[in-house]
């Protein structure tokens, strides 16, 4: 379909260096496609690696100190924690353990077992969600070579719990287990999915790689994907009453609950919406005035995940804290 000469040109652009450029080809799969080709390949030159490594470096992530593998690491962390959820649901089983190596102490997995889904819509979501986001582990992982972090200590069980007592879908006292129907299920991933598209859009200016910003805007897409999908089946799971402890909520109700419970983690601006607004409408994508996607500093991010409106490096989901050089919440950004 393209020419060699083209192909080469839109690699060149989408890379900082030859390093990148050829660790991020060989993880997305293209030096295995004919439209490139050895000698496409064998064209990109020096010179083009030259000029890119004279770019000014002035940039908010170098004046902060972050790498972008520091970021993407960040990514890696939420990452393993949304695959570890879904193969657990589906599987009843997590990640080999060949994928969860790497630098920091790797930890175990506490709770999950696969979901009894009732329906065969449900099922199949989480299915195709399992599978793209251990393809994103997996990705992320090669990209990043010997860099990557192992997956840290992940909390599926105590944690689901202490949010859904922060929001007050279950009484203190009372636990909430993710894995035990559909609807908790659902209600368990909504919690994760907005959150992951937050997190990426968030830390987009971060990265000044041209092929790192690229592939992480390529997970960012397929994160709202996936944030829709739950989004929908939740809306349209108007079943009513819910069981296991649950006050009497519909899972539209809930879903309200649950987003204010993230804000309350994440500092004073409002960053979240359920799945219906105050007046009952269909809230299916969540954006500000302007229609744009909301964003989270990785330090809101943690706030959340580590279920803890405070500056802290562990809890929540999280109970020894993330691998990597991003590991402290932030309310304040």
């Amino acid at each position: 379909m393209f020419g060699k000469r083209f192909a080469a040109s839109m690699i060149n652009r989408s890379a900082e260096n030859e390093p990148d450029r050829r660790r991020f080809l060989r993880a997305a799969g293209v030096t295995g496609l004919g439209v490139v080709g050895a000698g496409a390949l064998g064209g990109l030159t020096a010179g083009t690696s030259a000029a890119a490594t004279a770019r000014p470096a002035a940039t908010e992530a170098a004046a902060e100190g972050v790498s972008d593998a520091a970021v993407l690491n960040f990514a890696l962390n939420l990452e393993y924690l949304e695959a570890e959820f879904y193969l657990h649901a589906v599987t009843g089983k997590g990640l080999a353990d060949s994928s969860t190596t790497g630098t920091g102490t790797r930890g175990g997995v506490t709770g999950g077992r696969a979901v009894k889904f009732k329906t065969k819509a449900a099922k199949q979501y989480a299915q195709e969600i399992a599978s793209d986001e251990k393809a994103h582990v997996e990705f992320l992982r090669s990209a990043l070579g010997s860099a990557a972090v192992s997956r840290p200590a992940i909390d599926l069980q105590a944690s689901f719990t202490a949010a859904a007592q922060a929001a007050g879908l279950v009484r203190k006292g009372q636990s909430f287990d993710a894995f035990a129907c559909e609807e908790n299920f659902l209600l368990a991933a909504y919690l994760f999915e907005d959150v992951g598209v937050t997190a990426y859009k968030g830390a987009a200016p971060l990265i000044t790689n041209k092929t790192y910003l690229e592939a992480a805007a390529g997970i960012l897409a397929v994160e709202a994907y996936h944030a829709a999908n739950i989004r929908s089946a939740l809306y349209q799971h108007t079943g009513g009453i819910l069981g296991l402890g649950l006050l009497g909520r519909d899972l539209r109700e809930a879903s309200v609950k649950l987003s204010n419970a993230r804000d309350s983690l994440d500092g004073k601006t409002d960053l979240d919406q359920g799945v219906v607004d105050g007046q009952g409408r269909a809230n299916i994508v969540p954006t500000d005035g302007n229609g744009i996607a909301y964003s989270r500093s990785p330090g809101q991010v943690l706030n959340i995940v580590y279920l803890n409106p405070k500056a802290v490096t562990s809890g929540g989901f999280f109970p020894k804290g993330v691998n990597g050089d991003v590991n402290t919440s932030d309310p304040n950004g």
